[in-house]
């Protein structure tokens, strides 16, 4: 068994070419920093304070790291299904509204609060995604294309309900007497705790959220039924069909289970400290776009994403503390894309490659001379 887990010759070819192409895109990523008048010691020595050097730090990464992680593992649950949901970013911000919709008309208290504030905003980022499966099935509308720009219709519904008294947004305060473009603070039954306290570590509880969604999902892929008729319809619909699978509601499932996962990252958002626990039209915070770009890097394998979620949670809570010291924060944008396409391309490239080298050499192959010789005298 260990040695079927052995990167074959491709394997550790692709491995190479990964390598490098991380190496140049750190070096990139050191240049641009020169560029603008940056020391690029100095900006690693920034990022490593900002996210992992003390207790303090680390807790900011792993609040960055729940909501990536949430929003990577529903990626991978539609990619396995074939389908390429680009909408997370609406669906994290329609589940923050639904969620602090939620906390802030519902007149309970206690734990039940949290727990419906969660299962709203996981069945609100399920029903926006579902609707896009839904357009797809009645009208052929592209999913890639109305998830995409389902995220912009969110982005409206939420500055719509922040902006309209009557709604979410906060009541009117100070001496002028005009309420900001946000939703009044989340009630205290409705924020997710977390164990330890300032300035030890600290562990949120949408952490714990992540890493239990991440293994139901890994064993459901892996282990059941589901998972292998899933697996099926993303390698072969046609013989996902014939076997018995009902293609339109395994898709649409899949595609709804992911808008759920990326809506319980916006209840994340919304209930913990990452945010001010406001709702506002700018509380996705690319989260989402972060998140598919885990899964990316992680090639859709949801235990993967576990270190990957990680290192992007690094290398936003550095980059925020980089951003004080005067370097652009887009510089850290730019180094996150860069080391996504350093880990996506080498595989598609050596691929290509391989392919390439096999069409030639079949090309080049010459019939034995006897097989030659027969068929001239049978002519």
């Amino acid at each position: 068994m260990l040695h079927s887990l052995r990167p074959t010759g491709g394997g550790w070819l692709v491995l190479g070419a990964t390598l490098v192409a991380v190496a140049v895109a750190l070096l990139l990523s050191a240049i641009l920093i020169s560029t603008t008048g940056g020391s690029p010691a100095d900006s690693v020595d920034a990022v490593w304070t900002g996210s992992v050097a003390t207790a303090t730090s680390w807790s900011t990464t792993l609040l960055n790291t729940a909501p990536l992680l949430l929003v990577a593992v529903g990626a991978c649950v539609s990619a396995r299904s074939g389908t390429f949901n680009i909408g997370q970013e609406g669906q994290v911000l329609i589940g923050a509204f639904a969620g602090a919709y939620v906390a802030l008309r519902l007149s309970i208290s206690g734990p039940l609060l949290i727990i419906l504030v969660i299962v709203a905003a996981g069945l609100a980022g399920g029903v926006w995604a579902g609707l896009s499966a839904v357009m797809l099935r009645l009208r052929g509308v592209n999913v890639v294309v109305s998830t995409l720009l389902m995220s912009f219709l969110a982005q409206q519904v939420v500055s719509y309900a922040v902006t309209t008294q009557w709604f979410l947004q906060e009541t009117a305060e100070g001496s002028s007497g005009i309420a900001n473009s946000q939703s009044n603070p989340m009630p205290a039954s409705a924020k997710l705790g977390s164990t330890g306290a300032y300035p030890g570590l600290q562990l949120n509880v949408g952490l714990l959220l992540a890493v239990l969604a991440t293994v139901v999902v890994a064993v459901a892929l892996a282990r059941t039924r589901w998972g292998f008729r899933l697996t099926m319809l993303g390698l072969n619909p046609v013989t996902a069909r014939h076997t018995g699978v009902r293609v339109a509601l395994m898709g649409g499932l899949a595609l709804a289970i992911s808008g759920a996962l990326a809506g319980v990252a916006g209840a994340v958002l919304v209930t913990s400290p990452v945010t001010a626990n406001r709702l506002d039209a700018n509380i996705s915070d690319y989260f989402g776009w972060d998140g598919l770009l885990v899964a990316l890097v992680a090639r859709n394998r949801p235990v993967v994403c576990v270190p990957v979620a990680l290192l992007f949670g690094i290398l936003r809570a550095g980059g925020d503390f980089l951003s004080a010291t005067g370097i652009p924060y887009y510089l850290v944008d730019i180094s996150k894309g860069l080391l996504v396409l350093a880990v996506v391309a080498p595989p598609v490239v050596v691929s290509m490659l391989q392919r390439r080298s096999s069409a030639r050499r079949a090309a080049q192959i010459v019939l034995p001379e006897n097989i030659t010789t027969k068929v001239e005298a049978h002519a």
